[in-house]
Protein backbone atom coordinates (compact mmCIF):
# COMPACT_ATOMS: atom_id res chain seq x y z
CA UNK A 1 0.00 0.00 0.00
CA UNK A 2 2.80 2.41 0.88
CA UNK A 3 4.60 1.61 -2.37
CA UNK A 4 1.47 2.49 -4.35
CA UNK A 5 1.24 5.86 -2.60
CA UNK A 6 4.90 6.63 -3.29
CA UNK A 7 4.58 5.63 -6.96
CA UNK A 8 1.47 7.78 -7.24
CA UNK A 9 3.26 10.80 -5.81
CA UNK A 10 6.19 10.29 -8.19
CA UNK A 11 3.76 10.10 -11.12
CA UNK A 12 2.06 13.34 -10.04
CA UNK A 13 5.42 15.07 -9.71
CA UNK A 14 6.36 13.73 -13.13
CA UNK A 15 3.24 15.34 -14.60
CA UNK A 16 4.17 18.64 -12.96
CA UNK A 17 7.65 18.32 -14.47
CA UNK A 18 6.13 17.66 -17.91
CA UNK A 19 4.26 20.97 -17.82
CA UNK A 20 7.33 22.81 -16.50
CA UNK A 21 9.57 21.44 -19.25
CA UNK A 22 7.01 22.30 -21.93
CA UNK A 23 6.86 25.87 -20.64
CA UNK A 24 10.67 26.17 -20.61
CA UNK A 25 11.08 24.33 -23.96
CA UNK A 26 13.39 21.70 -22.50
CA UNK A 27 12.78 18.74 -24.78
CA UNK A 28 15.22 16.29 -23.20
CA UNK A 29 13.71 17.02 -19.79
CA UNK A 30 10.27 16.51 -21.32
CA UNK A 31 11.23 13.04 -22.55
CA UNK A 32 12.50 11.95 -19.13
CA UNK A 33 9.63 13.56 -17.21
CA UNK A 34 6.99 12.08 -19.50
CA UNK A 35 8.66 8.68 -19.36
CA UNK A 36 8.80 8.62 -15.58
CA UNK A 37 5.21 9.86 -15.29
CA UNK A 38 3.99 7.13 -17.64
CA UNK A 39 5.97 4.32 -16.01
CA UNK A 40 5.16 5.20 -12.41
CA UNK A 41 1.55 5.99 -13.31
CA UNK A 42 1.25 2.58 -14.96
CA UNK A 43 2.69 0.87 -11.88
CA UNK A 44 0.21 2.72 -9.68
CA UNK A 45 -2.82 1.88 -11.81
CA UNK A 46 -1.87 -1.76 -12.21
CA UNK A 47 -1.25 -2.13 -8.47
CA UNK A 48 -4.71 -0.74 -7.76
CA UNK A 49 -6.28 -3.08 -10.34
CA UNK A 50 -4.34 -6.14 -9.16
CA UNK A 51 -4.56 -5.68 -5.38
CA UNK A 52 -7.62 -3.49 -5.08
CA UNK A 53 -8.01 -0.42 -2.96
CA UNK A 54 -7.74 -0.82 -0.03
CA UNK A 55 -5.30 -3.68 -0.49
CA UNK A 56 -6.92 -7.11 -0.31
CA UNK A 57 -4.78 -9.79 1.31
Amino acid sequence: MILMVVFGLVAILGLAAVFTTIKKRNFLGFIFAAGSAVVFGWFTVMTIIDSGFPVAH
